[in-house]
């Protein structure tokens, strides 16, 4: 088979010597870091949004909404020229079998480029801008904001070694100390300055601390080079034009709503479409990121990865698809008791998607594959095949039935999606669709016995209006049968079968691991 342009290709004459730092590289096999690495990812995605949550129930007092408004306008566009300019350096590296110092150099220039690009855009648009809002304050704090891309522009491309070693202990330090001081600094100015340039100062202090931590936690010097810019070239530009794909996506489908019924309703799409992603981005995300890691060391160790795809994918399913199932059978209760009646209207939005949702491991994962294994050129096709059909079907179902019509959209082609990513997937690691089912049939019974009882039960897709003591009732009910039944099911039906290796067996030996090491802590020196 023919590789996509983004292989690794010649080394333009540079040393071949890897520049990384393998001493980060943990005991164990790949799969065990790789839960590990994403059970760290996951530990920071919870301690940010309960960082997060805690600084805003202060800053809220503190601050008025026009404050939050025009930090998270102008960090916008920071992050929107951004993900515009993003060009996958740190995954070229991971994936590199053998990357040198040229590489690395390579990176980190490119990086420099790319923040102080987005820095200089914004300080040449930054009055410009603010004549477009009619706000004369946007522009100094556009200004200053521009002052983070070119902060960030300067981190240690060093750090890449964490993801690429799986030591994402070393990256939670990384990111959780700046998080800490930035919401240290945020509260105390707001305090004192009463301003929107308390959350500005914060943001600042935030990267600039982590841009200095990346030299601090890592020995790795860079330089200014582009010696390695072939070798980059071909993958980056399939990366950038795949995160423009995404972009035209997630955009899209907000212009076509906010033209056919309004901002209002472009608000309330928000909001389902979040909640129905957080299994996703909490869970799946963290397994995802950890997973890149895992796949391009096996990949550097000459194997496909196809052993490490299947339990991957038993290990996920197991704890995602009844988190993404029960979050669409008690929409109801959540949005009630999370936001108020008055975002009632997203309760379609989470029960259509949030099933899709339920199963978006298997394209998630895929999408890993594709992109460790540089099928770059597939994966533009099948998203922007994906792309197009969900247009058509939100501007043919949005008129009818609304924005039930649109999740139905998004949830048809997101589950065609699902089905041509491993389908494709599983043909080029030589595997087959039995194989996977093999290792998942256990967690999808498991899970269709917990739904089925939940509906029986007129516990799950109810849409009964109550007060909020009924509808946390309701809830608390849903949550505790829905976790005994899918627990004692699948418990069973691993019995049943024999006890066979599998997800069950994984997940209790990484628990148990786990508990060993907590122990061995704990043990006086």
């Amino acid at each position: 088979m023919t590789a996509d342009p983004g292989s690794a290709g010649p080394r333009d004459g540079t040393a071949s010597q890897d520049a990384g730092l393998a001493s980060l590289a943990g005991e164990g096999s790949i799969l065990s870091r790789t839960a590990r690495g994403a059970g760290w990812v996951i530990g920071w995605r919870f301690c940010t949004r309960f960082i997060g949550l805690f600084s805003t129930l202060i800053l809220v007092r503190l601050l008025t909404p026009a404050d939050f408004g025009i930090v998270a306008l102008a960090t916008s566009f920071v992050q929107g020229f951004g993900q515009l300019c993003e060009v996958g350096v740190e995954d070229a590296i991971i994936r590199d079998p053998d990357p040198d110092r040229a590489l690395y150099d390579t990176g980190f220039t490119i990086n420099l480029i790319r923040g102080f690009g987005v820095a200089l855009v914004l300080l040449i648009g930054a009055f410009p801008i603010a004549a477009l809002f009619h706000n004369p304050n946007l522009a100094p704090v556009l200004l200053a904001v521009a002052g983070i891309s070119a902060l960030g522009a300067m981190e240690n491309i060093g750090v890449v070694d964490f993801r690429r070693f799986i030591a994402f202990d070393r990256e939670f330090v990384l990111k959780i100390i700046p998080r800490i001081v930035q919401t240290a600094i945020g509260i105390t100015l707001s305090f004192i300055l009463r301003s929107y340039w308390a959350l500005i100062i914060a943001l600042l202090s935030n990267q600039a601390i982590t841009t200095i931590m990346t030299y601090q936690l890592h020995p790795f010097r860079p330089r200014l080079s582009l010696a390695a810019w072939r070798r980059m070239a071909g993958y980056s530009a399939w990366v950038w034009v795949n995160n423009l794909i995404s972009l035209l996506n997630s955009n899209g489908t907000n212009f076509i709503i906010g033209k056919m019924l309004g901002v209002g309703a472009v608000g309330i799409f928000g909001l389902g479409k979040e909640i129905a992603g957080l299994p996703n981005t909490e869970l799946v995300g963290p397994l995802c990121r950890s997973a890149f890691s895992g796949f391009a060391q096996a990949q550097a160790d000459g194997d496909n990865g196809a052993n490490l795809l299947l339990r991957l994918l038993a290990l996920m399913t197991i704890i995602a698809l009844p988190a993404g199932l029960g979050l669409s059978l008690t929409a109801y209760p959540i949005v009630q008791l999370g936001f108020g009646k008055n975002w009632i209207g997203a309760v379609p939005l989470l029960q259509v998607i949030g099933v899709a949702n339920a199963f978006s491991i298997f394209s998630m994962i895929s999408w890993v594959v594709f992109s460790v294994r540089a099928w770059m050129k597939a994966l533009v096709k099948i998203g922007s095949a994906i792309t197009l059909i969900r247009f058509v079907l939100i501007i043919v179902l949005l008129p009818v039935y609304g924005l039930t019509g649109v999740a139905i959209a998004i949830a048809g082609t997101d589950i065609i999606g699902q089905i041509v990513f491993i389908v494709v997937t599983v043909h080029r690691l030589d595997l087959s669709l039995t194989s996977v089912l093999g290792r998942v049939w256990r967690s999808v019974t498991a899970a269709a016995m917990m739904t089925a009882l939940l509906v029986v039960l007129h516990l799950g897709w109810r849409d009964d209006p109550g007060t909020d003591r009924w509808q946390a009732i309701h809830l608390g009910a849903a949550v505790l049968i829905g976790a005994i039944s899918y627990t004692a099911s699948l418990i069973g039906l691993w019995l049943l079968a024999g006890r066979p290796e599998g997800a069950e067996r994984d997940l209790l030996d990484f628990l148990r691991a786990m508990l060993r090491r907590i122990e061995t802590r704990r043990l006086p020196a």
